[in-house]
């Protein structure tokens, strides 16, 4: 239920800013994904929602914390195709793909705290590639 829960919610904060359906979209995949994480490996968490502005640009910040066994090795977390567990490896780099802005800091032993940000109307930044 709680994942529904975060889904529906975010969607409707989106919704609610003027996100059109495609950025809905985006946002709602990256705020699953990451509650996903937060509850299977970070052994649940919390998740805080901010509305946020840049001079006429809304936009919606989630931040995803949990106290679970952090990640030891951030660059290979974020790595495409990469899985700790029996998923399809899109999880960090996908949704930080699907988000304007995407920030993680990660201690082992103490946990872990992910902040995303998208704006309505707003293409997402192109990204280097490494």
């Amino acid at each position: 239920m709680d994942l529904v829960w975060v889904r529906q919610h975010v969607r409707q904060a989106a919704a609610t800013l003027g996100f059109g359906l495609v950025e809905q979209t985006k946002l709602v995949t990256a705020a699953s994904e990451l509650a996903r994480n937060t509850l299977v490996y970070g052994g649940g968490g919390e998740m805080e929602t901010a509305r946020v502005s840049e001079g006429r640009s809304q936009g919606l910040r989630l931040t995803f914390t949990d106290h679970g066994p952090g990640i030891a090795d951030l660059e290979q977390a974020l790595s495409d195709g990469y899985t700790s567990g029996d998923g399809l490896g899109m999880g960090l780099g996908g949704a930080r793909r699907l988000v304007h802005d995407f920030a993680i800091d990660s201690t082992p032993g103490v946990g872990t705290k992910v902040t995303v940000t998208s704006w309505s109307a707003r293409p997402p930044r192109q990204r280097e590639e490494s």
